[in-house]
């Protein structure tokens, strides 16, 4: 698979990671995947910091050369912290999706929301399945 998925996050059908960061805190962005559909990455709007959101809630609006698509939040929470670099460096979340591209830091409401999320095996059959569909 050409497609970077790494194990020690945690994985939405619409193609958003998560990695726990502490007991209460996650940090949230879109996939290798979700990059590479969208293409060239031009802005992003972010959300506030202190925003309540709630989990499927559209956390950030990116704009690619190709679309305009929402990003969503995997959990329930609100958001303690923005990545506001990637307003000046957009293309971050094509060059680094699990590393500067991260999107937003949340404060995990509800743990059990986090066990409803897939793991990379799982992640890795939605992505197949996704393609299956698609050719």
């Amino acid at each position: 698979m050409k497609w970077n998925i790494r194990s020690e996050l945690y994985y939405t059908k619409s193609h958003e990671w998560m990695r726990e960061e502490d007991e209460r805190k996650a940090a949230v962005g879109i996939t290798d995947y979700a990059q590479d559909k969208l293409g060239e990455v031009v802005f992003v709007e972010l959300p506030e910091e202190g925003k309540e959101v709630e989990k499927g809630e559209s956390i950030a609006v990116i704009e690619s050369v190709k679309a305009v698509v929402d990003s969503y939040a995997p959990v329930s929470g609100r958001v303690v912290e923005v990545n506001w670099d990637l307003e000046e460096r957009p293309e971050a979340l094509n060059e680094d999706p699990y590393g500067e591209g991260w999107i937003v830091k949340m404060e995990v409401q509800d743990k059990e929301e986090v066990s409803a999320l897939m793991q990379e095996e799982q992640y890795r059959e939605h992505v197949i399945k996704e393609e299956e569909e698609v050719e």
